[in-house]
């Protein structure tokens, strides 16, 4: 009975992927409002509001340029708007955080040829990748402070405003609609 459990797991084992880096998913809220520092070392030490890009490349830059008229000057950086009254600035960048596993079988067939004295043929195929793309958005006020720090009295309503702005760019097709809606 042993040998059958053992013989099955290293049957499982070397037919299978195993993930040994997973992106993260944000499946309650679709966004999350962290230190970008902390969601990918290369970014700045920022609390940013980062959600996922479902779009193609260049599509959020679109949707700004188009959304507040800016003729592609400055689009993703001090993006002027005004909410209750105070000017806030944002400004965004994307990264890519992919999935890696490795491809157990494969790295099997490669070792056992080598051992035979042959070349490996799948040295390339080893880790499977899929990456994922997210926007970061930080927003500042006229004093240069981070809106979305955790003491900003108005970062709910900051918050909020990202939310919307997530929703409208990931359900808008037609950027372009976006110039006869009624502003409020």
């Amino acid at each position: 009975m042993k040998t059958r459990v053992t013989a099955v797991l290293i049957l499982l084992l070397i037919t299978s992927c195993v993930p040994y880096k997973i992106a993260p998913k944000f499946k309650k809220e679709g966004y999350k409002v962290v230190k970008a520092k902390k969601f990918k070392r290369k970014l700045p030490n920022e609390t940013s509001f980062i959600f996922k890009d479902p779009k193609d490349a260049d599509e959020f830059y679109n949707y700004i340029d188009t959304k507040y008229q800016l003729n592609g000057l400055n689009v993703d950086s001090q993006v002027e708007f005004n909410l209750d009254g105070n000017n806030y600035y944002l400004s965004y960048s994307e990264t890519e955080i992919e999935d890696k596993a490795l491809n157990l079988p494969l790295i099997v067939v490669d070792a056992k040829r080598e051992q035979n004295g042959n070349d490996p043929l799948f040295s390339k195929s080893h880790v499977l990748r899929e990456g994922h793309w997210y926007l970061i958005l930080t927003v500042y006020d006229d004093n240069i402070k981070n809106c979305l720090s955790e003491n900003y009295p108005n970062k709910p309503k900051i918050i909020q405003y990202l939310k919307k702005l997530k929703q409208e760019y990931i359900t808008t097709h037609n950027y372009e609609e976006l110039l006869f809606e009624k502003k409020s």
